[in-house]
């Protein structure tokens, strides 16, 4: 595939040099004329490398960086400056606010291909980097692991637990192939994962056929209730659409059922330097799974408490299900079945 690289000057000039040698270098090239239609350029193009000029008409090279630095979705893509304002403040002031160099003008043709393919591996492996950590977190944790780096610890905060399971799957299992139940369970998993995901939560931990997630950890935000709710009211849907599909391959057609709960835990990372996990740890997230067992047992698809319940607005149709003592409790629970949007 094609690098794609944004060269950012005021001189036409300069941009056509700069088109020339990237282009015999066989790189893919885009241009800005100031420093606002090259931020515009960079949400819309998504280049590999920018080539920034400083001194520009409208807004100038080292308000580009400071944007792009603050800016999650750009803060990774690599800048060199290429500038005739090359005094020790202006390159000490460019290298601080994110740049991976700095080259005065006019440069030498060879020491840019250098810098430029320096820069773009630099790229490369923050790509695979986070493409790996997304391979085993959840995108939620995988960005706040990129912005903010890994510590153990964690904190108090309030959200949303959701726990889905598979009916019978023991019977699944002991009926069907392996091969089967695994590419039944991938394509399980597939949803629900897709579908928190859309709804901002954080698909956490899988135990079997069971998926633990989280609504507002490690990202707050104050609907987390609602999110989980919605977030397993389209699970259902998804899971009735994927039945019919099985149904009509003479395939294995599996039901869930989902337990929310809301409430106070301790969130964070735990484990050890070398291997540890995100894990919300308290009331809401045991419970969760007690209300997803008691689906069982009452016939209905997804159970919420009643701290889940105040925090859901008019939309969400709910029946009372009335109180009940669960393992692990010291006080009934008052407990709801979601019926409809």
């Amino acid at each position: 595939m094609t690098q794609k690289i944004l060269i950012v000057d005021d001189e036409p000039f300069n941009v056509d040099y700069l088109e020339q040698e990237l282009d015999d270098l066989g790189y893919a090239t885009i241009s800005a004329v100031n420093g606002q239609d090259a931020l515009e350029k960079v949400k819309a193009e998504s280049p590999d490398l920018v080539l920034l000029d400083i001194m520009m008409p409208v807004m100038d090279g080292f308000a580009v960086l400071a944007h792009m630095k603050a800016d999650s979705t750009m803060r990774d893509i690599p800048v060199i400056i290429i500038s005739a304002n090359n005094d020790l403040d202006s390159v000490v002031k460019g290298v601080k606010n994110g740049a991976e160099d700095y080259l005065p003008k006019p440069f030498e043709p060879t020491l840019l291909h250098a810098r430029i393919s320096s820069s773009l591996e630099k790229k490369r492996l923050r790509d695979e980097h986070r493409r790996l950590i997304r391979t085993f977190a959840d995108k939620e944790v995988a960005e706040e692991l990129m912005k903010s780096g890994f510590s153990l610890g964690g904190k108090h905060t309030i959200i949303s637990s959701l726990f889905c399971d598979i009916r019978n799957f023991t019977t699944i299992t002991e009926a069907n192939d392996p091969e089967v139940v695994i590419d039944m369970i991938n394509q399980y998993y597939y949803i629900v994962i897709e579908t928190v995901q859309a709804f901002g939560g954080n698909a956490n931990q899988m135990q079997g056929d069971g998926l633990m997630s989280f609504f507002g950890a490690p990202v707050s935000y104050p609907d987390h209730a609602q999110r989980a709710v919605n977030s397993a009211l389209e699970i259902r849907k998804k899971m009735a659409l994927f039945n019919e599909e099985q149904a009509k391959k003479g395939a294995i057609q599996i039901e869930i059922g989902t337990g929310i709960a809301t409430g106070r835990v301790v969130a964070g990372y735990a484990g050890t330097q070398s291997r540890a996990t995100y894990l919300c740890v308290g009331d809401p997230v045991n419970l969760s799974a007690r209300l997803e067992s008691h689906t069982k047992v009452v016939k209905k698809p997804i159970i919420i408490d009643e701290a889940t319940r105040n925090a859901l607005d008019a939309s969400i149709q709910c029946e009372p299900l009335g109180a009940e003592m669960f393992k692990g409790k010291t006080m009934p629970v008052n407990i709801f079945s979601v019926t409809a949007i």
